[in-house]
Parts: structure tokens; C-alpha cells; sequence
């Protein structure tokens, strides 16, 4: 996708959805980048892979948070245990890639159950889909992992093992600017 093209998918996303991002100005967040060539890259393939990347708000350091803010987990990371070491395990039917893998491809990081609930409450996420999310080492230490959905009006966390996957699954990430 061309810097032009993604430029304005993103101002057209921020303007759109201005309750997620009341305090700042699309200047601000151009100024940030239109320059920078990796977070150009970044928010492109977050883009090409079905997250719909827009600014969330702004870190405790000044930067600027992109998330994906896909209705859905995004189209293009679905069906996806959580790591490496999870797909290693798997006996049959294996998976082709991991969430892990695959963020760290894109360049962005897994949501953590803070940001999660944050984005849910920015909006209706995951309605039908649930996304993996960053999952604590005494979890993942125990085989298992973590992700999240929104039914009933609500934001869940759950569990599973680490080397399921499903259709319906995939992972949300972000990238702080």
C-alpha cells in the first residue's frame, strides 16, 4: 500500500471515530508519521491483515498509541495458537503461523487485559471473534494462554490451551508512535 493511500485511510479512520482519540488533533498524529517510514510499514501491514490500526490515545510517555480497531479480530490473523512453542507441541493439525509470530513480523505487540478492556471501552470489539492477548508467564508456564471477547454487553478474559486454535480466533495488536 502507498504512503498516500494509508495516509488516507488513517486520517479518514480518525476523523471518523473521534471518541477514541477526543484530545488530539490528525496534524499531531501526521506529524508523528509521515516521516517515519517503519511505523508507515507498521500501520500498512496492520492494514493489509484486516486490524484497521487507529490512535487510541497516547501512552504515559507522550506517544501515540495505534491499535487495531477492526469490529472483528482481523481477517487476516485468524486460526493461530499462541506461540512457538505452542505450534511445537501440537501433534496434528497444526496451525500455520502463531499470534506471536505473526506480531512480531508486523512489528506490533499482543494486547495486554489492560489495553483490551480499554478498547472495549472505546467501542463494540470482538462481538463474534476473540483475540489472544498477551498472557502472563505464570500462565503461559502452565501450558496455557489467555484471550478475550465481548457478549452480553461484556468484556471476558478466558483461558485455553496455548496450541488451540480456531477459525474465529485471531490476535489484536498495537504499536506506540
Amino acid at each position: 500500500m502507498d504512503k498516500e493511500n494509508l495516509l488516507a485511510i488513517l486520517k479518514e479512520r480518525f476523523e471518523r471515530n473521534m471518541h477514541r482519540h477526543a484530545d488530539l488533533e490528525w496534524e499531531v498524529v501526521l506529524q508523528k508519521i509521515s516521516d517515519d517510514a517503519t511505523v508507515l510499514g507498521i500501520l500498512g501491514k496492520m492494514e493489509e491483515t484486516g486490524g484497521e490500526p487507529d490512535v487510541i490515545g497516547m501512552n504515559d510517555f507522550g506517544k501515540l498509541v495505534f491499535c487495531d480497531c477492526s469490529a472483528e479480530s482481523p481477517s487476516g490473523r485468524r486460526s493461530l495458537c499462541y506461540d512457538q512453542e505452542a505450534l511445537e507441541k501440537r501433534k496434528a493439525n497444526k496451525p500455520s503461523a502463531t499470534a506471536q509470530g505473526l506480531a512480531k513480523g508486523i512489528g506490533i505487540q499482543l494486547l495486554t487485559e489492560d489495553m483490551y478492556f480499554r478498547l472495549q471501552s472505546l467501542g463494540d470489539f470482538d462481538l463474534k471473534t476473540s483475540s489472544w492477548l498477551a498472557t502472563p508467564d505464570a500462565i503461559r508456564e502452565k501450558g496455557g494462554a489467555i484471550f478475550g471477547d465481548k457478549r452480553f454487553g461484556r468484556t471476558f478474559i478466558y483461558h485455553n490451551g496455548a496450541d488451540s486454535y480456531y477459525a474465529a480466533r485471531g490476535f489484536r495488536g498495537f504499536v506506540e508512535v
